[in-house]
Order: C-alpha cells, then structure tokens, then sequence
C-alpha cells in the first residue's frame, strides 16, 4: 500500500496548491520544536519568552504547541510565515511516509478538508479495486 500511496501522493502533490486552501491551518495542533521557536522569534523579531507567550503554549514536560486553531499565521487561506512554516506543517498530510495503514485513522479525518488526501484515496480505491458494497459486508 505505501508503494501506490506514495506514488499517487507524487502525482497528486504537485496538483494541488496548498495556498489557495489553507484548511488544515483552520484544523491542526501544531506542534513546534524548540529550533523552530527560536527561529520564528527572529523572524518576527521577539524575544522567544515573549514569541511563547504571544502564540505558543508550553506544556510541564517542555512541548511546544500553537496556542490556537486556526493557527495565528494563517492570512486569508495562506500561510503568512510559509517559507518558514513549522515541520508539521510541510510534512502534511504525511502520505510521502512509511506504513499509511498505521495512520489510517488520522488521515481519514482530514479526508474531507484535504484535496491531497482525497484525491490519493480515492485514487487509492481504484488501484486497489475497492469496492463499497463488499466493505459492507465484512
């Protein structure tokens, strides 16, 4: 299954510009890394204990997470730190990675607000010769 998701995701990516959408920034957490902290507190020119009280919410063991959904940088449906824009947020919806049926769950809720997701699933069904009245049987 990786091999004709990640196969479909390289067809189906390109396709699909993420600026014009923007709804996974209207519907992710997003975790941030301490480097990426640090790095979009030069960006924007504050302080990182400023940055965290601004935008991110630290938890007692040390994550980092937007403190808000949507995220604070959306504009319209674009990112405005894009260039810059968090390893979650580059990394979604995570088909071009290992073992999609271990992820099943979380990728089928994004199927709906994601046309890379539905586009590579739909898709999906076709290359596996899924059909949806047999799925109700079992």
């Amino acid at each position: 299954i990786d091999l004709v998701v990640h196969q479909l995701n390289g067809e189906i990516t390109p396709e699909i510009d993420c600026t014009q959408c923007g709804n996974c920034c209207r519907s992710l957490m997003i975790n941030v890394t301490k480097e990426e902290a640090s790095k979009l507190s030069d960006r924007l020119q504050l302080s990182l204990p400023d940055l965290k009280a601004k935008y991110i919410e630290e938890s007692e063991q040390g994550q980092l997470i937007m403190n808000t959904i949507p995220c604070h940088f959306l504009s319209g449906s674009s990112c405005n730190i894009y260039e810059d824009r968090f390893t979650e947020c580059r990394e979604f919806p995570h088909l071009h990675k290992p073992h999609f049926t271990s992820r099943l769950f979380g990728t089928m809720i994004y199927y709906g607000m994601c046309p890379i997701i539905f586009n590579v699933v739909e898709q999906l069904k076709d290359a596996v010769h899924f059909k949806a009245d047999e799925a109700e049987e079992v």
